[in-house]
């Protein structure tokens, strides 16, 4: 089965051949999205919203495809794929949430992001919060490594003394 995506427009970010591994909301860079004019329309009413989902597709990732990884972050522990936020993947679709800081025109201007310049965007979503937020999520195999509290820091970008 063949299933057609195209994008709705350019995801911009400072990062040219490197991203961080998830969006840092504190970044100061410039960090928006443009959507092509035939989904200009779409954005209605969507700067009434505090976060958004960006749905993109990572057009540049040179891993190659394997179902066990290992997490830069994760001291060596091999895991399945679907259990890891590789961006190697079968479909190399990346989800990111954003806060959004305002939209001018087709223009979105964002928190930052964890994305590549030019990386081509698939979809926007609003966040919501009463059916985004599992108050019962856990950390999956993160809970069994013994520095978790630490490397969940370095998951969330957030600078730290090691």
């Amino acid at each position: 089965m063949e299933i057609p995506l195209k994008p709705i427009g350019i995801i911009h970010t400072p990062y040219g051949k490197y991203a961080p591994y998830q969006p840092v909301e504190s970044d100061t860079e410039d960090f928006f999205v443009e959507v092509d004019e035939a989904y200009a329309g779409g954005l209605a009413e969507l700067e009434k919203f505090r976060y958004i989902y960006l749905l993109y597709y990572m057009d540049r990732v040179k891993k190659p495809l394997s179902m066990t990884v290992e997490p830069p972050w994760a001291d060596g522990r091999e895991v399945g794929l679907f259990a890891s936020r590789s961006p190697a993947r079968p479909n190399p679709i990346g989800l990111s949430i954003v806060r959004l800081l305002k939209v001018e025109g087709r223009t979105i201007h964002t928190s930052g992001l964890d994305v590549l310049d030019g990386t081509p965007l698939l979809d926007i979503k609003p966040y919501i919060r009463e059916l985004d937020s599992k108050d019962d999520a856990n950390y999956g195999w993160l809970d069994d490594l013994d520095d978790r509290d630490h490397l969940i820091l370095h998951i969330r970008g957030i600078p730290h003394d090691h």
